[in-house]
């Protein structure tokens, strides 16, 4: 789809109060100004994983001379990777960087991912961050790092040393709340050491859709098993609303840890609020609207990153409505609701978390492979 510039739903979100990222990068949409037209239209951002690299190296020739002019430098498959994904990094950040100061380092961010094979590792995490934060040197980059134990330490360090953080794989309500904590006690440590809160910035990535993908499964397979119709209704009507209802009660944690003065305090310093981002927005029901994680998402100081699709789809049918409120009962209602069949959120968070980390282990290896095969170097073990 085209888009011209007289649609202008992105920036009637931005206006209201709501960025939109784009959850893509590839050299070809650096290359051919997609990335350019896109950020006219209104995108102030942009997200990428191992996921999305590995499908850009290996799903097409863009990069294929830049593979082999790398491996006759006798570069390693891991640093031919860097070299690459710095690169797009970088030409993405400098696209970008007319936002990010017309916004006083509020939008026009990239987030580029920590070595995922290092997520279990906080001192190696923390010491990759540096030396990215180093090689990338753009004001406007965020360095992605997994909302787990190991991840939260390295993270207050990172925050601490002034380096901006964008938390990943976040599920449960549990796990924002420690990561807006970790946000709060790194900005402190940074203000302490004597750094200008206004040069840091982070985000808290929730990631939406693969709650309702897992738990729309466990009502199916309960309802096959019940004669009840009553409670197979009950079930039925739960169908979707898990996710955007999880959503709810993070959005509503954070206006309320944000207006706290243990916050206030710092924003008075020049502090920029760490804002909620909506992750994994693509509908994957085709039951449900394609931009079911956008229009049910729609609230002041969030960001929502979409693949290209999404953006589309919400340029030619999307509604600018705020949807999200204060108000937690109705999510509490809907959280309680699954409860009462034996499906805990929490414990499905968890199991999600696990398997968030362990797939973009598995898509780094992916991608390393790709380039392995590309520069004519791989050997099947």
């Amino acid at each position: 789809m085209e888009i011209t510039q007289t649609e202008t739903k992105i920036k009637q979100l931005s206006e209201f109060g709501q960025s939109v990222w784009l959850d893509n990068i590839s050299r070809s949409i650096i290359n051919n100004k997609e990335l350019s037209r896109l950020i006219d239209l209104g995108v102030s951002g942009v997200t990428s994983n191992p996921t999305i690299f590995d499908k850009s190296i290996s799903g097409s020739p863009d990069y294929d001379a830049k593979i082999r002019e790398l491996k006759e430098r006798s570069l390693s498959t891991f640093e031919i990777y860097d070299e690459l994904t710095v690169k797009d990094i970088q030409d993405a950040a400098d696209l970008f960087l007319p936002v990010f100061r017309q916004t006083k380092g509020f939008d026009g961010y990239v987030s580029l991912e920590v070595n995922p094979l290092l997520a279990h590792k906080t001192n190696e995490t923390i010491k990759e961050a540096k030396r990215l934060h180093r090689k990338v040197n753009r004001p406007n980059v965020m360095f992605k790092i997994p909302a787990t134990d190991n991840g939260f330490e390295a993270g207050k360090v990172l925050l601490s040393g002034g380096i901006n953080i964008n938390f990943t794989l976040i599920f449960s309500l549990g796990q924002y709340i420690r990561t807006a904590d970790t946000f709060i006690n790194g900005a402190t440590e940074f203000l302490k050491s004597g750094g200008d809160l206004r040069n840091i910035s982070s985000v808290a990535s929730v990631f939406v859709s693969r709650i309702d993908t897992v738990i729309d499964k466990l009502i199916g397979d309960k309802i096959n098993n019940l004669r009840d119709e009553t409670k197979k209704t009950e079930l039925r009507n739960l169908r979707g609303s898990a996710a955007v209802a999880n959503c709810g009660l993070i959005f509503a944690k954070s206006s309320e840890i944000f207006s706290q003065q243990e916050f206030l305090k710092l924003k008075e310093k020049g502090l920029r609020q760490q804002r909620v981002l909506w992750a994994s927005t693509s509908t994957k029901d085709p039951v449900y609207s394609d931009i079911k994680y956008v229009t049910e998402l729609i609230g002041k100081s969030t960001i929502n990153t979409m693949p290209r699709p999404t953006i589309d789809a919400f340029m030619d049918h999307g509604t600018v409505k705020n949807v999200l409120a204060q108000d937690t009962k109705d999510a509490e209602h809907i959280i309680e609701s699954l409860r009462n069949f034996d499906i805990d959120i929490n414990q499905i968070c968890a199991g999600l978390l696990k398997d968030g980390v362990t797939a973009f282990e598995k898509s780094f290896d992916s991608l390393l492979r790709a380039i392995e095969l590309k520069a004519g170097t791989y050997h099947k073990t």
